[in-house]
């Protein structure tokens, strides 16, 4: 029986040889919808580029069809919340938990056409630019746009509104290619913050791996028309890890933002289930640190959501690991899920338990800890503070080197 499979097997590795192999020739694009598999399914797709710290311990495929959105096309292998370990991983398809907190009840935007909100929202329109504010749903639209710190602003998202990569928490849409990015968008952008006046501006971009420098020299642009038209303007940019590309990152680090920002996401160990196999948790550290080393008066910033299963033990090694490499500022905030297709809510934190890490995070010696549910990485409140603190020690800063009359 043995000797007669023999051939049989034998053509199946063939087979699988030259699956590996293959090269698809040129064709026109055709939309299409691919998913992620696990082991126990077919494979219906091409396996993506991963880095190195997430090739081994991430068996599945995935791969993105044209016009997805957010990664709903998508899907992760489907884990059990509780393993073997004892400890809580997020699964796409999980029960959520039974009600949403009082504490995520915020007041809906103004729909006033004279209002802050609207009046952002036009000329955000009439520029065609994308905001991370709209393409995430974020629950602080209302809040930001709105001015209620005092002045009204968006976050402005670059290089589009489609992103290459397919992480399960995120509604941003995705495709393998999209189109190419608006060379004029660097003058827009630099228009609308120049009509709003603010004084504090975020620049953020979906991934586009599908460019040489992910978009860096975009961005550095962007960034030194705004300076070139308001030198006293604070610019913060939250970017991708450029692939690990260190001269992107040095390529931005030294355009004259203030703040380099990229986020963490999770916890290590739930790095593989929440984002793109493409992205890391060393990777995403290594960018930071380098952005530091490239312009060491820059203040680096990052965000980790909380209720994915991650624990407290493994939230305080994450700041470890931050404050090593010099990282200023950290924000925390509840993950929510965008649509029943992406990662499943593990648990809502309670306020409490981000007051606990905002308390232990400013001891580690974070220069500034948001913490709370409805905190977001690009956060009207939080901008507010790091704008006057940056002014604060820059002023300092000047006082001191200035000499004696």
């Amino acid at each position: 029986m043995m000797f007669r499979l023999a051939p049989i097997f034998v053509a199946l590795l063939q087979c699988l040889h030259h699956a590996q192999a293959f090269q698809p020739l040129s064709s026109p694009r055709i939309s299409s919808t691919r998913i992620a598999v696990t082991s126990q399914e077919p494979t219906t797709a091409d396996p993506v580029q991963t880095n190195t710290e997430n090739e081994e311990i991430v068996p599945y495929a995935v791969a993105r069809g044209d016009g997805m959105t957010g990664g709903g096309g998508l899907s992760m292998p489907h884990v059990s919340e509780e393993e073997d370990d004892g400890l809580r991983r997020p699964k796409v398809g999980a029960e959520m938990p039974l009600g949403r907190p009082d504490w995520f009840r915020v007041p809906g935007p103004s729909q006033a056409k004279d209002s802050k909100y609207q009046e952002v929202k036009r000329s955000l329109s009439d520029l065609n630019l994308n905001t991370v504010c709209e393409e995430a749903q974020c629950p602080n639209a209302g809040e930001c746009w709105g001015g209620s710190h005092g002045t009204a602003t968006a976050t402005i998202m670059l290089l589009g509104d489609t992103c290459t990569r397919g992480c399960m928490f995120c509604a941003v849409n995705t495709d393998s290619k999209p189109p190419p990015p608006d060379p004029f968008e660097p003058f827009k952008t630099a228009e609308a913050v120049n009509k709003w006046g603010v004084d504090y501006i975020v620049l953020t971009s979906v991934d586009r791996d599908d460019i040489p420098d992910g978009g860096a020299q975009h961005f550095a642009h962007t960034v030194e028309l705004l300076k070139h038209g308001r030198p006293e303007l604070l610019v913060e940019c939250l970017v991708s890890d450029f692939q690990g590309d260190l001269s992107s990152v040095e390529t931005l680090a030294k355009s004259g933002l203030d703040v380099y920002a990229h986020n963490m996401e999770t916890v290590e160990r739930l790095q593989k289930f929440v984002r793109d196999p493409r992205a890391g948790y060393k990777q995403s550290l290594s960018t930071l640190e380098h952005a530091k080393k490239a312009h060491p008066q820059l203040y680096t910033k990052t965000s980790l959501m909380l209720g994915l299963g991650e624990t407290d033990e493994e939230v305080i090694q994450t700041m470890k690991d931050l404050r090593a490499i010099d990282v200023d500022v950290v924000t925390f905030g509840q993950y929510l899920r965008p649509t029943e297709q992406h990662l499943a809510v593990v648990e809502y934190v309670k306020p409490e338990k981000f007051d606990e890490f905002r308390v232990i995070g400013e001891k580690m010696g974070f220069k500034y800890v948001a913490s709370g549910p409805l905190v977001r990485s690009s956060y009207k409140a939080g901008e507010f503070y790091l704008e006057h603190m940056i002014k604060s020690e820059r002023q300092s800063t000047e006082e001191v080197a200035a000499p004696e009359n």
